[in-house]
């Protein structure tokens, strides 16, 4: 087995190798973790001169959450409410491998979850394609045996395995005997810093007033404790009863109708009103919000909550530590490797609501602490970048194809 190591940017010598032609493929067109890395990384390889093509899938005829700066190619599905999720999982990987037979050879075919893996593996076993490389972002427990099976088979079936964590690359040879190498996420720093937008203008784009505001982004689910997030904001809401809870986001391959149904029951016995504005509301549920908004949305935040139970690498907490807004995280072994607790952010255990709600009240003040927190985060969000990641990308490819 080959030792595992992390392949960064020191990894990289700095010039530029011979162009390739990679296809890099994801399961959606929304804006979640592995289709964020996909689509930037493919641009930032293209940037440093490779030909690149982004495959997704397109239910129901979506278009990326932002306009790709590369070739896209969008294979069609319907979404099926009658469906579970065992037979949606066969249909969309049997649609995509259907749109890939019609492509032509490629040097590299790089997948970003188990679903294009497994569409890539089917090819594969037709001989249409030669060997694929996978970013693995994160293990799931699923209750599903597809999805499982599809999981599995995405790791030790794919040639060669990517991880954005060393956490997650131990967790790989712990849990499945697997080799992988690790890339860190890359961040666009200076987008998310954003030096001409005034705070005052961010907050008025979505009506907040001299409201506090406590931003999560990723929606309504289990896995980013939701639900723990509610009643420490309703704790919170005793010392800081101007404070709005403001969630952004929530697309996923998942049904979670149960989750959020407990979700809004809890709310409604915390005594918590939810609407989708921020006049008079405690919690406002935003829903997806446009690409292009996304700084404003960290600038005019007073602090980002994070309470997750499981995170690949963190990619929302830098974001908006490149904005100047402080962080509030669980206490991940992923997210200690990445940032400091008092440094750049604040860490709590998770499933803690108490620590929670007093980590979130601290950073809300504009003291000592509250300047120490984002300005170490902005230090910390500068180490991150996709050319670094294209680059080590472009290494690792050249060394093992």
């Amino acid at each position: 087995m080959r030792q595992q190591r992390d392949c960064g940017a020191p990894c990289g010598r700095g010039d530029r190798l011979a162009a390739l032609r990679i296809r890099l493929l994801t399961y959606s067109t929304k804006p979640r973790g592995g289709v964020v890395h996909a689509l930037a990384l493919a641009e930032a390889l293209q940037q440093r001169g490779h030909d690149m093509e982004l495959w997704a899938l397109s239910v129901d005829g979506a278009g990326f959450f932002r306009e790709p700066n590369v070739p896209v190619h969008l294979v069609p599905v319907e979404r099926r409410d009658d469906e579970d999720i065992d037979r949606r999982i066969l249909r969309y990987a049997d649609a995509l491998a259907g749109g890939l037979r019609e492509a032509g050879p490629v040097d590299v075919e790089h997948s970003e979850d188990c679903l294009s893996a497994r569409s890539l593996l089917s090819l594969r076993t037709e001989g249409r394609t030669g060997e694929i490389v996978r970013t693995v972002h994160h293990v799931d427990e699923f209750r599903s045996p597809v999805l499982d099976a599809c999981q599995r088979a995405s790791i030790l079936k794919v040639d060669h395995v990517i991880c954005v964590s060393r956490y997650w690359a131990d967790q790989l040879e712990d849990q499945f005997g697997a080799e992988s190498v690790v890339i860190p996420n890359g961040i666009d720093a200076d987008r998310f810093r954003a030096p001409d937008l005034t705070r005052a203008d961010a907050r008025s784009r979505f009506g907040w007033g001299g409201r506090q505001v406590v931003l999560a982004v990723g929606g309504i689910e289990p896995r980013k404790g939701s639900l723990e997030l509610l009643r420490a904001f309703a704790l919170l809401k005793e010392t800081h009863p101007n404070a709005v809870l403001a969630i952004a986001g929530g697309e996923t391959l998942f049904d979670y109708r149960d989750y959020r149904d407990a979700w809004h029951g809890e709310a409604d016995r915390l005594g918590l009103r939810v609407d989708s504005g921020a006049d008079g509301s405690d919690v406002v549920a935003m829903g997806r919000i446009d690409d292009p908004d996304m700084p404003a949305l960290y600038r005019g935040a007073d602090a980002l909550a994070m309470p997750s139970m499981k995170e690949g690498f963190g990619l929302v907490a830098v974001e908006a530590m490149a904005a100047g807004c402080p962080v509030v995280l669980t206490d991940l072994p992923v997210f200690r490797e990445h940032f400091s607790d008092g440094g750049d952010c604040l860490m709590v255990p998770v499933g803690d609501i108490r620590r929670l709600s007093a980590a979130l009240g601290e950073v809300l003040g504009t003291g000592a602490r509250h300047a120490t927190i984002t300005q170490g985060g902005q230090t910390t969000a500068s180490r991150f970048s996709w050319e670094a990641a294209a680059e080590a990308h472009e290494r690792f490819y050249a060394e093992v194809m």
